[in-house]
């Protein structure tokens, strides 16, 4: 049963402008809403649970109606409505409408914050974003989601240097194309359904950020053989049987929407362009899932891929047939529903599903054939910090490092520990010495490594002042180690404290942050 009203008509941005001050003037902004709600009440709104919400927005202030107008989405006297917005434009530009003597909301308004502090607003259907006042489970096929995890993980992983031009496919409520506008001069947004153009227009207009080119289309077909600098994509990565939902299912066999997707992003890059997608990729019988993502990769790209997470068959087909709310309806059919995505698995030897992060970096070099392709596909189901968009670039430059630079050139280069590293020494209570020893990494991706003790001796002095080879003679010497044997054996785990991050070369520092010569 959907939980969804979808509006055949949208609203106008004509007033956006006079909207967006009254929001302002509110404070209905992020900041705002937990000041109000209080942080009980604020998760459980991130919850679909709005009684908490309800109880604290029982006053008449501006703040307290907006909030019941466009988040918890109840009719509101008139007054209120007037004395919190500007009614009378929100009511010929179609943001509220008249009811049975109240004013309602016709699309859901969400408060986002920016990462340097914006105050944006996401513009989506009723009811479709975390915390909507629906809750989740929708079969309308031309819905419109607003922000969720998926969003804003696509947006902390996302490289953010100044660009020309940047692609956000499949823009949904235009939650990558806004974030985007901040650092590219041109943005395009691109979707299948002319509803999502639309939404993405009123988040760009109502958060003040500028307008964006919109091209209804699938997948690379509206953008007719253009190149970006930056691409997004938070696609409708689901593998379901059949056609399936258009805002979510990729609608293609198996996982070939999403291997499309990067597949043709190759050719759609400039040098040295980023492309980074969400995705879910099949584990098949007989296959190792990292060999078919590998196969994925374009020519002339490098890529660096990460599991996430990974889903046995039952949980992923009770996962969506329960966002789709098949769950709610006629035992019998949602059965038969749960039979079919077995089916459908079982065809294609799919014993389970992995979800993830697909980063591309165009390398001229690479497609010239002068370098090597650097392609890493590891699994890290482990918390990180976000934003990872600057460690997302740092792992390309560490890469380009280590392909030119051999194991002599890494003795003469110094390095400098990342300052988020601090030492773990594990071992039985009383021994006089750990039996081993662990570098961690306290932010990003929250790396852990096991080290030896000439390892940990050799990150612990990397100040950027002295080379890797000196460094290493000095530890030879105090343990009473042949230099030569020590310097032989030690670049292999210098260059896994690159790769992994832990130890970042003298070279890639900025200006202000290397030793003095």
């Amino acid at each position: 049963m959907s939980t969804t009203s979808l509006t055949t008509s949208l609203p106008a941005p004509t007033h956006a402008a006079r909207l967006r001050e009254a929001l302002l003037a509110a404070d209905f902004t992020a900041d705002g809403l937990l000041d109000l709600l209080g942080a009980p009440a604020y998760a459980a709104l991130a919850r679909s649970e709005t009684v908490p919400a309800l109880r604290a927005t029982r006053g008449d202030s501006p703040l307290e109606t907006l909030v019941r107008l466009f988040l918890l989405q109840r009719g509101v006297e008139p007054a209120r409505a007037a004395a919190a917005l500007p009614l009378d434009e929100a009511l010929a530009d179609g943001w509220v409408v008249r009811q049975d003597g109240a004013v309602l909301a016709t699309v859901d308004v969400r408060p986002y914050g920016g990462p340097d502090g914006e105050d944006w607003f996401i513009v989506s259907d009723l009811g479709c974003a975390v915390g909507g006042a629906g809750g989740i489970g929708t079969k309308d096929e031309g819905v419109v989601l607003g922000v969720g995890g998926a969003s804003t993980t696509l947006a902390g992983i996302t490289v953010r240097t100044p660009v020309a031009t940047a692609l956000d496919l499949g823009t949904g409520s235009g939650i990558q194309a806004l974030h985007a506008s901040r650092h590219a001069t041109r943005v395009t947004a691109t979707d299948l359904n002319p509803r999502a153009l639309d939404f993405t227009r009123l988040t760009l207009a109502l958060s003040g950020a500028r307008e964006a080119e919109l091209l209804e289309g699938s997948l690379y077909e509206p953008v007719d053989g253009a190149a970006y600098d930056l691409i997004v994509s938070n696609p409708p990565f689901v593998i379901s049987p059949g056609a399936g939902l258009t805002y979510r299912d990729g609608g293609m066999s198996g996982d070939d929407l999403c291997r499309t997707l990067v597949q043709q992003a190759g050719e759609r890059l400039n040098d040295g362009g980023y492309a980074q997608f969400l995705a879910n990729w099949q584990h098949v019988d007989g296959e190792e899932w990292q060999e078919r993502l590998r196969s994925w990769v374009p020519r002339g790209c490098d890529a660096w891929i990460v599991q996430r997470e990974v889903q046995d068959v039952t949980q992923y087909a009770e996962l969506w047939l329960r966002d789709s709310g098949d769950h709610r309806g006629d035992p019998e059919a949602y059965r038969a529903a749960y039979d079919r995505w077995l089916d459908s698995f079982e065809a294609s030897g799919t014993r389970a599903i992995g979800f993830g992060w697909i980063t591309l970096r165009r390398d001229p070099a690479v497609a010239a054939g002068k370098a090597e392709p650097s392609i890493v596909i590891e699994e890290w189901p482990h918390p990180v910090e976000q934003p990872l968009g600057p460690y997302v670039r740092a792992h390309f430059e560490r890469q380009d490092y280590l392909r030119t630079h051999d194991d002599a050139a890494l003795l003469a280069d110094s390095f400098t520990l990342a300052p988020e590293v601090v030492q773990e020494q594990v071992g039985l209570p009383g021994a006089e010495d750990p039996e081993h020893v662990v570098l961690r990494q306290n932010r990003g991706v929250r790396r852990a490594t096991r080290v030896d003790h000439v390892g940990a001796g050799f990150a612990g002095v990397c100040d950027g002042t002295l080379s890797a080879g000196r460094i290493l003679d000095a530890i030879a010497q105090l343990m009473g180690e042949d230099p030569v044997l020590l310097r032989d054996r030690t670049p292999q785990a210098i260059r896994l404290l690159v790769e992994e991050g832990f130890l970042t070369p003298a070279s890639l520092l900025p200006e202000e942050e290397r030793a003095p010569e």
